[in-house]
C-alpha cells in the first residue's frame, strides 16, 4: 500500500480528476495549499509599495492506493497536471503502514478498495 501526495496549479485540477476516473480511480482527498518551488512567486504592487509573494496557490491531492494501483495513478496525475512550465507540481510516494475502514474494521487492502 501506498501513499501518494501530489501537489498541483489549482486549474489543472479537475483536468486531473477526469484522468484518475479514466484510469479507475475514485476516492482521493482534496486540500488547498499555498507553497513556492523552483518558480519562486512574484512582485505586485499594492498601494504603490512593491510586494513579494512568494507562497502561490496549489492543491494537495491524497490518494492511498494498493501497489498495483501506483503506476496508474501517477500517470493520471501526470497527465492532467502537465503544462511543461515550471510550477506544474510535486508527486511523492510514500509507503502506508496499515490502512482500517470505520465502518466495516477491515484492516490493510481489502480497506483501501
Amino acid at each position: 500500500m501506498k501513499l501518494i501526495i501530489a501537489y498541483i496549479q489549482p486549474h489543472k485540477l479537475n483536468e486531473v480528476k477526469q484522468e484518475l476516473y479514466r484510469s479507475e480511480i475514485y476516492k482521493i482527498s482534496v486540500t488547498n495549499a499555498m507553497g513556492c518551488g523552483q518558480q519562486k512567486g512574484f512582485h505586485e504592487s499594492y498601494r504603490g509599495v512593491d510586494i513579494e509573494v512568494n507562497l502561490l496557490k496549489k492543491v494537495r491531492i491524497e490518494i492511498a492506493v494498493n501497489d498495483s494501483f501506483v503506476k496508474p495513478t501517477i500517470d493520471a496525475i501526470i497527465r492532467g497536471a502537465r503544462t511543461g512550465e515550471i510550477g506544474d507540481g510535486k508527486i511523492f510516494i510514500l509507503p502506508l503502514e496499515e490502512c482500517i475502514r470505520i465502518r466495516t474494521g477491515e484492516t490493510g487492502s481489502a480497506a483501501i478498495g
